[in-house]
């Protein structure tokens, strides 16, 4: 069904701004929606524990700030991949998935490391 932008206004304001697909399964979350997949929390609690490293070797003068900002991009570029993933499969990552990830996060991680 194709719908003028008129009438998607008008289906919007109807709705209360939501717009629901029939084919869509009511619980299939949004590809912005939080990650509660168990895959989907493991990859992010390691995204955010390497930004903790990475500031905190900024702030004790172990890693220059252009260092942490290419590391803190590289983490960015990973969190944006896993959100791309999960919005192919329903809000899922496949173990397969997870595996890259997690040895892109291991790369960074070695990096933090040195």
């Amino acid at each position: 069904m194709k719908l003028t932008t008129t009438a998607l206004a008008a289906l919007l304001l109807i709705t209360g701004g939501s717009l629901l697909y029939a084919d869509a399964p009511a619980t299939a979350p949004a590809a912005g929606a939080p990650a509660k997949h168990p895959r989907r929390k493991q990859v992010n609690k390691r995204l955010k524990n390497q930004k903790k490293r990475i500031n905190q070797k900024e702030k004790d003068g172990q890693i220059s700030p252009a260092q942490a900002k290419d590391l803190h991009k590289q983490d960015h570029q990973i969190h944006q991949e896993e959100k791309d993933m999960a919005s192919q499969d329903g809000g899922h990552i496949t173990k397969q998935d997870q595996k890259t990830l997690n040895q892109q996060e291991n790369h960074v991680s070695q990096e933090i490391g040195k």
